[in-house]
């Protein structure tokens, strides 16, 4: 499991422009299974996604984000294994 910080580079109105493409993008990677959630950060400086598959999928992935390829956002990868999850939350588990 990967977590994907994505911090914005520019302001909010930029962001906004692109939100769209990035949404859709987004969605494309709930659809395959590789999206486990995503959201915001508070205040909104970025955004953070959790993320299933091997780093070099992951990679590749996060590459192709609109934000990304635009230059809206920075974007860092962190890998977890997490050992112990709520419960309905087990599927987080590594």
């Amino acid at each position: 499991m990967f977590i994907v910080s994505l911090t914005y580079k520019v302001g909010i109105e930029v962001v906004e422009a692109h939100l769209d493409a990035h949404v859709a993008w987004l969605k494309d990677g709930y659809e395959k299974g590789i999206c486990v959630a995503s959201g915001r950060k508070v205040p909104r400086t970025g955004g953070v996604i959790l993320v299933r598959g091997d780093r070099e999928m992951v990679e590749a992935f996060s590459k192709s984000d609109p934000f990304v390829i635009e230059g809206v956002a920075d974007c860092e990868l962190t890998e977890v294994d997490f050992s112990m999850a709520a419960d309905g939350f087990e599927a987080l588990k590594g």
